[in-house]
């Protein structure tokens, strides 16, 4: 399914990713726009996850038409399967950037591997993730279809929208003080994550670092 609704009653970063996108949206904007280095007044339109719309989600062919966008010169068909990632929210700028949000609250959702089983779909996965590890310039012999996958196939299509000429940028967030669900308690504490999670799959100053941001919420100041 492309648009996946879910209950209310979740925790962790879908939970506040919820809140930051229906309660608290300038929270979140400032933080984008002083990272990103836009204007104070461009404005950002969150399309998803709304509560109007039983907070559903979207991949595939659906998160590309929740942002009006199309894909072509490379199609996403031809660059990945069915399945791939589940936005955790989307945005889009009143100058047209488009905003892919992927939200953390603790450092082990860092960790995931490729659970594809289907070797056709396995292969264009790995064909793709290559191809970005070799635009990207990254040297290491890390398989990124392992251990930091859910990483690498944002990564893979962030680069995908870039390379079809959209405005296109992937926002990591990272939630501070979730003591429910024992995450960090200090943006060093995800630093030091990240910046490890980064060694190991080679991309350090990357060709699509400006289009790549982190932004941290310490949700005791929410």
């Amino acid at each position: 399914m492309a648009r996946l609704a879910h209950s209310l009653g979740e925790k962790g970063s879908q939970k506040w990713i919820r809140k930051l996108v229906n309660e608290e949206q300038e929270i979140l904007n400032s933080r984008i726009r002083k990272n990103l280095s836009l204007p104070n007044d461009e404005r950002i339109e969150w399309l998803s996850p709304l509560k109007s719309e039983g907070y559903k989600e979207y991949r595939d062919e659906a998160f590309l038409e929740e942002l009006h966008v199309n894909l072509e010169k490379v199609p996403l068909s031809q660059f990945w399967p069915k399945g791939g990632p589940q936005w955790d929210a989307l945005g889009k700028s009143s100058s047209g950037k488009l905003f892919l949000v992927e939200a953390k609250s603790h450092i082990s959702e860092l960790i995931s591997t490729l659970r594809a089983e289907d070797k056709n779909s396995i292969g264009k996965i790995q064909k793709s993730l290559e191809e970005t590890k070799g635009y990207l310039s990254s040297k290491s012999e890390f398989d990124w279809s392992k251990c930091f996958y859910q990483y690498t196939n944002r990564l893979a299509h962030l680069y995908l929208l870039r390379n079809n000429e959209l405005p296109a940028y992937l926002v990591f967030v990272y939630f501070i003080n979730d003591l429910e669900m024992k995450g960090p308690t200090t943006i060093d504490e995800w630093e030091g994550a990240i910046k490890l999670l980064h060694s190991c799959l080679g991309i350090g100053r990357h060709r699509l670092r400006e289009f790549v941001t982190d932004v941290f919420i310490d949700l005791n100041r929410l």
